[in-house]
């Protein structure tokens, strides 16, 4: 059994078939039709709910934290023990709720279709920011899109909305929604089981390694970004999942002297803050990773698991020398990340074993790292081509070179070749050109409908140049870039 708050309502669900969404089970379990489904894949928007979560801050205040999420990409299962808020909860005593009032005094809302998504995203950006500025609206909104309006009346509304916040139901019943939440925490296994199906929710790596091992066929289920689309796009089933969301153990950000480790079920909105204290180009790559609904849901060590060649976060991992933690069992072991990667979608984990967490070394003063992502819109899109170069020079030699990419091969992989040229070199433009021609040598890239295989090999020559014209001009900004 897993239970969860459906606004105030506790559920109780059993018998469900656990490759449902939240967003059909909002339209056709419960008759809350107001969440709409456009693209099923993650992409528009219009099926935004918000996920309340309890959290301890670090004075041990408890409080409930708001997500916006794309209920078309979340299975049911994943809302156990958390609050699930829609657009028809907000309306309050026959009152709109003020980011709704602000929408409809702002004509922000033509055919309607979209208008709850953005709702619910306005009503994340309220519950989390004090008096927003306009980046964090943008941010907010970059995953909904809408055909009619145009966004001009929509960010009106959400600067009315949110930077004279006023109180509202769920503020005032906040003690009480904490102590529902604590009442309903999970204390043991959960699941979904509908006969032929099922869904397994442990709480600690022990019990996930014990649950893997006895179900190697499994499937695990993190955000499910991408898990979801072989239900959604796909109409495939998955008959054993097993929901890794709720192991602490694996949600943990660690800082120590050399290192971060980042537990593999860590969302990728709460990396940011670890990874661009390090890393700037880390964190400025993470806001161009999806929308920030993708980024609530989807982890780190699920955009590594997937072994997608084109994600974006493992060309950065790998550039940086981070290595992966794999647990079976009881028993681990510690992989340089570029080891994981063996052919298209296929990976050095054996079978039961998991990635258990992510280990990042600390930036030096030395490390000249940058990161670009190619693609053909700035937000909410996925890369053709992903550099990261991390080149140590010392008295204007090249001491190190570390350079990887996405999108060139079919696995993210390192330019063997081009750093074997800059490798105990001078920092010069001579020897940047000679690395170029190299990267010809490392890569044989497609085309496909992203980009042709040509625009791939020379814009990663260009990036490679880009990166030495950054770091000898260095006020020139222009990390991270979108190519058209």
């Amino acid at each position: 059994m897993i239970q969860f708050l459906l606004n105030q309502e506790l559920r109780s669900e059993h018998a469900l078939d656990p490759n449902l969404t939240v967003l059909n089970y909002l339209r056709e379990h419960v008759g809350k039709p107001g969440t709409k489904e456009g693209c099923a894949s993650g992409d528009c928007g219009a099926c935004t709910v918000v996920v309340g979560e309890l959290q301890t801050d670090d004075t041990g205040r408890e409080h409930i934290r708001y997500r916006s999420l794309n209920s078309c990409l979340t299975f049911v299962s994943s809302l156990h023990g958390k609050q699930l808020i829609s657009v028809e909860d907000l309306k309050h005593k026959g009152e709109l709720h003020s980011v709704q009032k602000a929408m409809v005094e702002c004509h922000g809302s033509q055919c309607g279709f979209c208008t709850p998504g953005f709702v619910m995203s306005l009503f994340a950006l309220q519950k989390n920011s004090d008096a927003p500025d306009q980046a964090k609206a943008h941010e907010a909104l970059a995953g909904n899109l809408c055909r009619c309006t145009g966004y001009r009346p929509i960010l009106a509304a959400a600067e009315q909305s949110c930077c004279a916040k006023p109180a509202d139901q769920f503020d005032a019943r906040e003690a009480e929604t904490i102590a529902r939440l604590k009442a309903i925490a999970p204390t043991d296994i959960g699941e979904l089981n509908s006969g032929d199906k099922r869904c397994l929710v442990p709480l600690t790596v022990a019990d996930l390694a014990d649950l893997y091992d006895a179900y190697p066929q499994a499937r695990l289920l993190a955000g499910g970004t991408d898990l979801a689309l072989e239900v959604t796009q796909f109409h495939r089933t998955l008959p054993v999942m097993i929901y890794v969301g709720n192991v602490a153990e694996m949600k943990r950000i660690e800082t120590f002297a050399d290192r971060i480790e980042i537990g593999a079920a860590t969302a990728l909105s709460d990396c940011y803050e670890a990874l661009n204290a390090e890393y700037p180009d880390f964190g400025e790559l993470l806001h161009r990773f999806a929308s920030l609904q993708i980024r609530n849901q989807g982890t780190l060590g699920g955009n590594i698991g997937n072994a997608s060649p084109i994600g974006d976060s493992p060309p950065l991992l790998i550039a940086l020398g981070a290595q992966i933690v794999l647990c079976k069992g009881e028993t681990r072991r510690t992989l340089n990340l570029e080891d994981y990667f063996i052919d298209y979608r296929v990976t050095a984990r054996q079978e039961s074993e998991f990635i258990e967490k992510i280990i990042v070394p600390r930036a030096s003063a030395e490390q000249l790292f940058r990161a670009y992502k190619v693609s053909k819109r700035l937000d909410d899109d996925i890369s053709a081509v992903c550099a990261a170069f991390n080149l140590r020079v010392e008295h204007g030699v090249i001491s190190d070179a570390r350079v990887a990419f996405g999108g060139m091969a079919a696995i993210p992989k390192r330019a063997a070749h081009c750093e074997a040229v800059l490798r105990g070199a001078p920092f010069n433009n001579a020897v940047i050109e000679r690395a170029c021609a190299a990267l010809a040598e490392d890569f044989t890239p497609l085309s496909d409908f992203r980009a042709s295989k040509e625009y791939r090999l020379l814009s990663a020559q260009n990036l490679l140049r880009k990166y030495f014209i950054e770091l000898q001009t260095p006020h020139i900004e222009t990390r991270v870039t979108a190519y058209v």
